[in-house]
C-alpha cells in the first residue's frame, strides 16, 4: 500500500479525541447552565483541521510510468554506446597517426646519424693528421727551447754569483750602519724620555700646587654680605628641618601610642599599615636629622669663608645654586657625573 494511501487509512483515528472533548464538554454543559445547542459548533473546528487524503495512482497509470522508464533507460544505454563506438574509432585513428609519425621521425634520425657518423670520420682523420703535424713542431721547438735554457742557465749562474757578492757586501755595510742608527736613536731617545720627564714632574708640580690653592680657596670670602644671606638662609632651614623631626617624632609616637591603647584586627592589615607608616615617621626624622648635620657643616665652612666650593673639583658653585638648594657641596657638573 502506497504511504499516501496509509496517511489517509491514519487520517480519521485522529477525530476520536476530537469527539471525546465535544462529549465531555457537552456532558458537563447542564451543571453549568449553559444552552445543549453550541456543543454541535464545537466539533467544525476539527473537521475543517484535518488534512485531505492524497490521491491513490491506479494500476493502469503505474503501468504507463514504468513503461516510459524502460523506453528511457532503452533509449539512454542506445546512445552510451553509440558514444563509446565513436570514442574507439577516434582512438584507433590518433593511434594510426602517432605510428605514421613515430615511422617518418625515426627515417629521419636514422638518416641524420649516419650523415653525422660521415662528418665525425673526415674530422677525425683531419685532426689525426693535424696533431702530427703539431707533434713535429713541438719537438722542434721543445729542441730549440732547451737550447736556450741552458744557455739563459749559465748566464742566470754566473750573474747570481755576482749580484750574490754585491749582496753580501750591501748586507754588511747595512748591518754596520744599522748598528750606529740605533746607537744614535737610543740616545736621541733617551734625551726626548728625560725632557719629558722633567716637564712630567714640573706639570705634575704645578697640578698639585693648584689642587692645593683650590682645596684651600674661599670662592665667596671677600663677599660678606653673600655669606651672611647664607648664613641666615641656613639657619632658617636648621629650624624649619627641626621642627619638620620633632612632627615626626610626635606623629610616630601618637601612633605607637595608640596601637598600645586600641586592640587592632591583625585579619584586616591595621596593625601592619600602623607599623609601617610608624617606621616611614622614623625613617623621614633620620633623613631630617643627616640634612640638620649637613646644614651645621655648611654653617661652620660659611663662618671660616670656605663654604661654596665644591667638594670634588674645588672649583666654586655658583650662586644661584648655593641659594637655590640649602646645603649644597658639589658643582652641577659633579653632581651630574656621580
Amino acid at each position: 500500500m502506497p504511504a499516501s494511501a496509509k496517511k489517509a487509512v491514519k487520517m480519521p483515528a485522529k477525530k476520536a479525541p476530537a469527539k471525546k472533548a465535544a462529549v465531555k464538554k457537552t456532558s458537563k454543559a447542564p451543571a453549568k447552565k449553559t444552552p445543549a445547542k453550541k456543543s454541535p459548533a464545537k466539533k467544525n473546528p476539527v473537521k475543517s483541521g484535518a488534512k485531505k487524503p492524497t490521491p491513490v495512482l491506479s494500476a493502469a497509470q503505474r503501468a504507463v510510468l514504468a513503461k516510459r522508464a524502460a523506453a528511457a533507460k532503452a533509449k539512454a544505454i542506445a546512445a552510451a554506446k553509440a558514444k563509446k563506438l565513436r570514442e574507439d574509432h577516434a582512438r584507433a585513428v590518433a593511434k594510426a597517426r602517432a605510428a605514421a609519425a613515430l615511422k617518418l621521425q625515426k627515417e629521419r634520425e636514422a638518416k641524420a646519424k649516419a650523415a653525422a657518423k660521415a662528418r665525425a670520420a673526415a674530422a677525425k682523420a683531419k685532426a689525426i693528421a693535424a696533431a702530427k703535424a703539431q707533434r713535429e713542431r713541438d719537438a722542434k721547438a721543445k729542441a730549440a727551447a732547451r737550447e736556450r735554457e741552458i744557455q739563459a742557465k749559465a748566464r742566470d749562474k754566473a750573474a747570481a754569483e755576482a749580484k750574490k757578492q754585491r749582496e753580501i757586501e750591501a748586507k754588511r755595510k747595512a748591518i754596520e750602519a744599522e748598528k750606529l742608527r740605533k746607537l744614535r736613536e737610543i740616545e736621541r731617545r733617551n734625551q726626548e724620555e728625560l725632557k719629558r720627564q722633567e716637564r712630567r714632574e714640573a706639570d705634575e708640580r704645578k697640578r698639585l700646587e693648584a689642587l692645593q690653592r683650590k682645596m684651600l680657596s674661599k670662592p665667596y670670602g671677600k663677599d660678606e654680605a653673600f655669606l651672611n644671606e647664607l648664613r641666615g638662609l641656613l639657619l632658617e632651614t636648621r629650624e624649619a628641618t627641626d621642627a619638620q623631626i620633632a612632627i615626626a617624632e610626635a606623629e610616630a609616637e601618637e601612633m605607637l601610642v595608640d596601637r598600645e591603647r586600641l586592640e587592632y584586627d591583625d585579619e584586616d592589615g591595621s596593625s601592619v599599615a600602623s607599623d609601617i607608616q610608624r617606621d616611614q615617621l622614623k625613617d623621614f626624622a633620620t633623613a631630617l636629622r643627616l640634612k640638620v648635620d649637613e646644614v651645621d657643616v655648611a654653617l661652620s665652612r660659611v663662618d671660616d669663608g670656605s663654604y661654596g666650593r665644591c667638594d670634588e673639583c674645588y672649583e666654586p658653585i655658583s650662586k644661584a645654586r648655593l641659594l637655590a638648594q640649602l646645603p649644597v657641596f658639589t658643582c652641577v657638573s659633579c653632581r651630574a657625573s656621580v
